[in-house]
């Protein structure tokens, strides 16, 4: 009797979560409107509706527990209907802090050397000086590894994301092979995640619970899209270097200032990552120009191991 009773408690308090999620989505409409999770404990927070108007909502609503924007199979494989998502990199703002690294790890229960997103020193040439580069998946419009996979366990979503559903992955790794950007990993060893976790329901929005001998990538976070999130390494990183958002509704926001997507672009001379490829990424690059720190900053801090990495990138740039 005690155990029905503590499932009928999880399973109201499920339904009551995902009704305060429900609301906290209406209230928020879309991206643009800055839903983000930067905002203390039952702390009112005013957001714009659908409808153009101010509403005032509890900040708990948005931070709802996680993952429980469960949806279909079918739902995951189509994508948000009307969506277009893109993310904008602002490299003059990079010092290499590593929280986006640290919140995108917690969010999907990865370990510290399974690196979705990683942090790396680009130089362009030996007179140019070196700069702080994030990369991560850049869900292209015309991606290699979709067209490679033999089971369908890549794919292309009308929103712009490509997932992957690691149910049907088995392991092949041509994905692996046919990405030039190198950002998919593989899980070698059985995943180390929380018993609740481990049990957790399946689905490629949420890539939890990962399992062994398959492929895992960077997936823009499609279930914290679905109720006004953005990206846990959106909101982390104290600079504001990333903006995510919607082509579509032509606005982009880091969680402090939102943008026109556009426009951006345009005025800062926005590119793409190896864009002669004709891979079509969704994630734009600002160049690192009046950049707002120095790159030694960041590299004063790492490891010794990763430093000697960029030795050779670094030579030239001690005064």
């Amino acid at each position: 009797m005690k155990e029905l009773e503590t499932n009928d408690n999880g399973r109201r308090d499920f339904i009551k979560t995902v009704a305060l999620a429900t609301v906290a989505t209406a209230a928020c409409g879309t991206l643009a409107s800055s839903c983000s999770s930067k905002v203390a404990a039952n702390e009112k927070v005013k957001l714009l509706s659908p409808d153009g108007e101010i509403v005032e909502i509890d900040s708990s609503y948005l931070n709802y527990q996680e993952h429980l924007a469960i949806v279909s199979k079918l739902e995951a494989r189509q994508g948000i209907a009307g969506k277009k998502f893109v993310m904008v990199v602002d490299l003059s703002r990079c010092k290499d802090a590593r929280k986006c690294i640290s919140a995108c790890q917690k969010w999907h229960y990865r370990p510290e050397d399974r690196e979705w997103l990683t942090v790396k020193l680009m130089r362009d040439s030996e007179n140019a000086p070196p700069y702080w580069f994030p990369k991560q998946c850049f869900h292209c419009d015309n991606p290699p590894c979709v067209k490679v996979c033999p089971v369908d366990a890549t794919y292309k979503r009308q929103d712009g994301l490509v997932l992957i559903d690691n149910e049907r992955c088995i392991g092949c790794k041509f994905c692996m092979a046919a990405c030039p950007y190198s950002t998919r990993v593989f899980n070698w060893n059985e995943p180390e995640m929380p018993f609740d976790i481990q049990h957790a329901v399946s689905n490629p929005e949420t890539n939890i619970p990962a399992k062994v001998g398959t492929v895992e990538k960077c997936d823009f976070c499609p279930d914290r899209a679905r109720v006004g999130l953005l990206p846990p390494c959106v909101e982390a990183c104290p600079n504001g270097v990333f903006y995510y958002g919607d082509e579509n509704e032509d606005t982009v926001s880091n969680g402090d200032e939102t943008l026109g997507f556009k426009q951006l672009i345009k005025d800062r001379a926005g590119y793409r990552f190896m864009e002669e490829l004709g891979t079509k990424p969704r994630v734009y690059y600002l160049p690192p120009k009046d950049r707002q720190f120095p790159v030694e900053r960041g590299y004063e801090n790492l490891p010794d191991k990763i430093k000697a990495r960029y030795k050779d990138a670094m030579e030239g740039t001690e005064k």
